[in-house]
């Protein structure tokens, strides 16, 4: 592990349930480099994600881990076609259920985590599906709005877009 990459202080496993009875609360981060999934959209994998868990039930007794994640994802400009960081800031709650019947009875606000039946969470893995949810489906660098100003689509182009303005011209007028 690189020298600039404090390690991590979270288990690779933890037991959900007993995280949850004993209120505990984790930070660590992990290099980008070490999440496959994720790297398959990023522009390269430099860069480190700083996350922390907290296991804790609220006031209706519903456990829960909490998940807070602080990145900078590096991601390439689909109008510049240039890197640009993306930050990512997020604090997520995450209801803990052991059956998929027990989403309904999730407050508002509580994303669902189905456990499978050991207990057995993967901090990684779920810091992981979060940053994959966080990419935007268009990545675009802020400040590049004005491009479309600029640069409008002209008629032609629309027209050719378009595959089915091809067909109108050969139906029939009456």
């Amino acid at each position: 592990m690189s020298a600039e990459i404090p390690e991590s202080r979270v288990p690779d496993v933890l037991d959900a349930w007993r995280m949850v009875a004993a209120r505990r609360v984790f930070e660590g981060s992990l290099p980008l480099s070490s999440m496959t999934r994720l790297r398959d959209v990023l522009y390269d994998d430099e860069g480190v994600v700083r996350f922390a868990l907290e296991f804790d039930r609220d006031a209706f007794q519903v456990p829960y881990v909490e998940l807070r994640i602080d990145a900078a994802l590096p991601l390439e400009c689909q109008r510049t076609l240039q890197r640009f960081l993306q930050p990512v800031q997020l604090v997520q709650r995450l209801g803990l259920i052991r059956d998929e019947s027990d989403e309904a009875g999730l407050p508002e606000g509580y994303e669902p985590l189905l456990l499978p039946d050991d207990g057995l969470l993967h901090p990684a893995d779920l810091v992981e599906d979060e940053l994959i949810l966080a990419v935007p489906v268009v990545p675009a660098m802020p400040g590049t709005e004005a491009m479309e100003k600029e640069w409008p689509v002209q008629a032609e182009e629309l027209e050719q877009a378009n595959p089915f303005s091809a067909l109108a011209r050969l139906k029939p007028s009456d």
